[in-house]
């Protein structure tokens, strides 16, 4: 199973879209955004041929995010707790380093998925593996330069199974690691 990893997208359509368009294109099953999208609008894109998952984020100001979301796919609130094919992942935004790092070393899960800093990474500790898939390029210091979403294959293990992926508003994926 293939899974498709988004967060702070910040109402940028183009930036959406082409996400949306290299999800479809390299068929994955399931998106999980972890949140940041801030206006219900930026949402409907992810209405695709995928199992859709989200988390809300610092930014989301709209609670019609929550019922957009649900419209088509699943708002889990402040965090979820999901599993892809025996696969278990958590979700959280990351505006707490303290909870993405409790998430991470509670050892209860093979995957913990979060944003929040616009900065990609991936790391192993302790047989858990945590994702951040980066964002939107903003002006903060170790803020990525470029739009990164993240995919993750399940029928891999470790940080081998993460894949980052740059994006622009053309369409063009490039992959980064």
């Amino acid at each position: 199973m293939r899974i498709g990893i988004v967060s702070d997208t910040h109402d940028d359509l183009a930036a959406v879209e082409a996400a949306v368009s290299l999800f479809e294109r390299e068929g994955v099953d399931a998106v999980v955004h972890c949140g940041d999208f801030v206006a219900p609008f930026s949402v409907t894109p992810f209405d695709a041929g995928f199992d859709f998952h989200a988390v809300r984020g610092n930014n989301d100001g709209e609670w019609a995010v929550e019922s957009t979301v649900d419209s088509f796919g699943t708002y889990h609130g402040e965090a979820a707790a999901l599993s892809f094919d025996g696969v278990e992942i958590a979700v959280a935004h990351g505006t707490s380093e303290l909870v993405v790092d409790a998430l991470v070393d509670c050892g209860d899960y093979d995957y913990v998925l979060h944003g929040h800093t616009h900065a990609h990474g991936v790391e192993a500790r302790d047989g858990t593996v945590r994702v951040n898939p980066g964002g939107l390029p903003i002006p903060v210091d170790g803020a990525d330069d470029a739009f990164r979403v993240a995919t993750l294959d399940t029928a891999e293990s470790g940080v081998e199974a993460v894949t980052h992926r740059v994006l622009d508003a053309g369409d063009r994926a490039t992959a980064d690691d």
